[in-house]
């Protein structure tokens, strides 16, 4: 088990209360009863503002910015990770990125190593908190990471992992939603992670939308507002900050702005009823940050800027119109539709300027911390606009209870961390979502007396961040749970002619046949392989582990499920569902266009089938 200090022996123990108190001198006071010092309540904005009277104007600049760090641990990375810091940032550790930049923030990634297993994860914050707080003037980190469940998710196994969103909007339940923001929220909380970049409250109306898709509750506002206030209730509930993003809301776009420049066309009038609904109810929940879009939205600001650097947008709507006086995160500025207009020079100073709290994640720290530095001592940003960001920072800090209790106990990991509760939780809100599209005949329940040997076969995309995957061999081991004889066979997201050929002979000693398949096209060889399986005269049942819009292509196959995620919660979950453990309850949270005929829907937002009883 790793913590955070060292003692003079070379052992390693938690810091005390009485030295996290020290640390964080002239912040809060402590009163001492009985020899054990006990946090007084959280620092007022008087207290706030005298901490940011005697910060240098460096360490107010570098209190804006959320950066990335590699590494398992604040001061003793692995070598590759070391080499990755010097190269990207230009220190060694975590521990040098705050003396050197004395960043508000980091964000855990799991490609960034940091996020190995809980105990390891619990140690990196205590070990960031100690860096931090041991410098002249220290202060609090805010730890983040975006774990939206589902496709999304930077703390994997042994973590509690949920469906996504498109899968709770499937479920429709508000209670669901809640339970699932607080259990996930504890859970972030026992390892030190306490402001989370989730709930996505984008409406996705845009079947091709590259970057949303799955990630989104559904096409309807009032429903996705719904969920995204019950979320952010429970996390909030938790002690985690949540995040509605991606403001003013990125759910029609064919664009990934990773990637490119999106540009979204809607009216006003149609962003004020379809994409401002959910970001209006996250407003009333209380919610603690909102997190931009990198994209441009003509109607609310012609010129050309994206909304992350645009002031009519930010403080215009979102804070003038809208009433939010939270704070506000830009999404990631390594990103391509953030930079496609300005220098990664120009891109901080504007996002301040147009009203951001926070920069996220720049992919040069040392050019975006010297231009905003530069761009005060040259007059063009004041030192009173940063204090006004500043302070919605230091109440956050405080309202999580940062200044008090920077801290994590490691044994508050093994109470809270994919303990038993969580899972089955889990496992049973997962059961709500699953939806049955088609089940002609009655084919689906299977039963292991009709149909005892199945093949799994299908797409085995690479498995979101901590799941077991693969999805096939996740689905195949949970139907033999129930009964079944089942043997996977991974056939890939394009299987060639020669493994169709191989899944068509191992059906024929089959009883039925199990498709897993993802984003299936009017091009994809998917189709070829559902075909040729079909022709064999097995039974045929299609699960979409991603996108539910397949089974517009798939029109000759008798039973269609969607899962909505290839995690293994949710996997398994239509595994229950294909053997009648469970009955199908989920619900289209979207429309299913016609594949022949765009215009004209399929599948209607509310359908989906059950069992008779």
């Amino acid at each position: 088990m790793r913590h955070s200090t060292t003692d003079s022996s070379g052992s390693t123990s938690r810091p005390s209360r009485r030295t996290v108190l020290a640390a964080t001198a002239g912040v809060t006071a402590a009163l001492t009863i009985g020899g054990t010092a006990q946090a007084a309540p959280p620092p007022g904005d008087s207290k706030l503002r005298g901490l940011i009277s005697r910060m240098t104007l460096e360490e107010k600049v570098g209190q804006l910015f959320v950066m990335r760090v590699y590494g398992h641990s604040a001061t003793e990375p692995d070598q590759a990770d070391i080499d990755a810091n010097l190269s990207e940032i230009g220190v060694r550790t975590a521990a040098e990125l705050l003396a050197k930049y004395r960043v508000g923030g980091i964000i855990y990634f799991a490609w960034a190593h940091n996020t190995r297993d809980p105990h390891q994860i619990a140690a990196l914050s205590n070990g960031i908190q100690k860096a931090s707080l041991e410098l002249p003037r220290g202060l609090p980190v805010l730890v983040s990471t975006d774990q939206e469940h589902g496709a999304v998710a930077r703390v994997g196994k042994p973590a509690t992992l949920f469906p996504g969103a498109m899968a709770m909007g499937a479920g429709g339940s508000v209670s669901d939603a809640r339970t699932l923001g607080r259990i996930a929220g504890r859970e972030l909380h026992a390892m030190g992670i306490r402001q989370d970049y989730a709930p996505v409250a984008d409406v996705n109306v845009n079947p091709a939308n590259p970057v949303i898709g799955v990630r989104s509750f559904g096409s309807d506002p009032e429903a996705v507002a719904d969920l995204v206030a019950a979320e952010v209730t429970g996390f909030q509930r938790s002690g985690v900050s949540a995040t509605a993003k991606h403001f003013p809301g990125h759910g029609d776009t064919a664009t990934d702005s990773h990637y490119g420049f999106p540009v979204i066309t809607h009216s006003r009038e149609q962003w004020e009823t379809l994409d401002a609904e959910p970001f209006r109810a996250a407003i009333a929940a209380g919610i603690d940050s909102i997190m931009t879009a990198h994209i441009m939205v003509p109607a609310l600001d012609d010129s050309g800027d994206p909304a992350t650097l645009s002031r009519p947008i930010l403080t215009g709507i979102l804070r003038e119109e809208l009433g939010y006086d939270g704070v506000v995160v830009t999404d990631s500025l390594g990103m391509q539709g953030v930079r496609s207009k300005y220098g990664d020079d120009r891109v901080p100073v504007l996002a301040l300027k147009a009203g951001v709290d926070q920069l996220l994640n720049p992919p040069n720290l040392d050019i975006a911390w010297n231009a905003v530095l530069t761009a005060v001592r040259t007059g063009e940003l004041t030192e009173e606009r940063l204090d006004e960001s500043i302070l919605r920072v230091l109440r956050l800090k405080a309202k999580l209870g940062l200044f008090g209790a920077p801290y994590v106990n490691p044994a508050g990991v093994d109470r809270a961390v994919g303990i038993r509760s969580h899972l089955v939780a889990a496992d049973r809100i997962a059961e709500r979502t699953t939806t049955l599209l088609v089940n002609e005949g009655g084919l689906l329940p299977l039963a292991p007396a009709g149909h005892g040997r199945l093949l799994v076969v299908g797409a085995d995309p690479a498995s979101p961040s901590g799941t077991g995957g693969p999805p096939t061999g996740v689905l195949a081991a949970a139907l033999t749970e129930q009964g079944f004889t089942a043997t996977a066979l991974s056939t890939g997201t394009a299987p060639s002619s020669a493994t169709i050929a191989k899944a068509v002979a191992a059906a024929q000693d089959a009883d039925a046949v199990v498709v897993a398949t993802y984003n299936v096209t009017a091009s994809s060889t998917q189709k070829a392989l559902v075909q040729q399986l079909r022709a064999t005269g097995k039974p045929v049942v299609a699960v979409a582990v991603r996108n539910p819009y397949d089974v517009a292509h798939l029109p000759d196959v008798p039973a269609v499920l969607a899962a909505y995620c290839w995690t293994d919660v949710e996997v398994r979950a239509a595994a229950r569902v294909i053997a009648g453990r469970v009955a199908p309850t989920g619900k289209l949270p979207v429309p299913v266009q016609r594949a022949d005929d765009p215009a004209q829907v399929l599948y209607p937002v509310g359908h989906g089938l059950t069992y008779k009883s």
